[in-house]
């Protein structure tokens, strides 16, 4: 029944909302534009507001619900970790489109949420401070992706939630590859510009 519920949990992370979403607006793929990430980044760049809210409320649920149900039905905190994983890996390569979707970030914030509340609230505090600071979303999606099993240690948390967000935070890092480069060379877009 774990196995099941795990795999129930990429299934749910690899739903494309973003993607979805787009499609039904645009009748178009959201991967051909922008930054080419089924995201809620690259749908309020390219749509604004009206569609990026619903998408990253979907994403964030995304993370959320595996952590928080594997708690609540089987009292199994290894099995959260487990099932949040596999939710924000499912985002990132979603089977249904050809394993190309987001950078993991929302679906990380309900997964951050659902594991370890008071790391999370730090980590998205050096979020919000970060962009405040920056204004780039990929460098406060980092930060504060690296920012949470640090967070972890220093609240006296679980070492396995520690591990598992040093985990998340490589593959978060890993997704935005193409930001560090257009970070180191000055190219990278701030938050409110617009996407061609």
């Amino acid at each position: 029944m774990k196995i099941l519920f795990a795999v129930l949990a990429y299934a749910l992370g690899a739903l494309p909302t973003g993607y979805i979403v787009f499609r039904l607006s645009e009748k178009k793929d959201v991967r051909g534009y922008g930054s080419g990430n089924t995201g809620a980044t690259n749908i309020m760049r390219l749509k604004g507001w009206k569609l990026a809210v619903p998408v990253v409320i979907a994403d964030i649920l995304k993370g959320f619900l595996p952590a928080f149900l594997a708690v609540k039905v089987f009292g199994d905190h290894r099995l959260a970790l487990a099932a949040a994983f596999l939710a924000i890996v499912g985002h990132c390569y979603p089977v249904y489109i050809g394993f190309r979707g987001g950078k993991g970030v929302a679906t990380t914030v309900g997964a951050f949420a659902g594991v370890a509340p008071i790391p999370f609230i730090i980590a998205a505090t050096v979020f919000l401070l970060a962009v405040a600071l920056t204004r780039f979303v990929s460098l406060g999606s980092m930060l504060a992706a690296a920012s949470f099993p640090v967070a972890v240690f220093l609240t006296g948390g679980r070492q396995d939630t520690m591990v598992w967000g040093g985990a998340v935070a490589i593959l978060i890092a890993v997704r935005h590859r193409e930001n560090i480069r257009r970070l180191l060379t000055g190219r990278e877009r701030k938050l409110g510009e617009k996407a061609a």
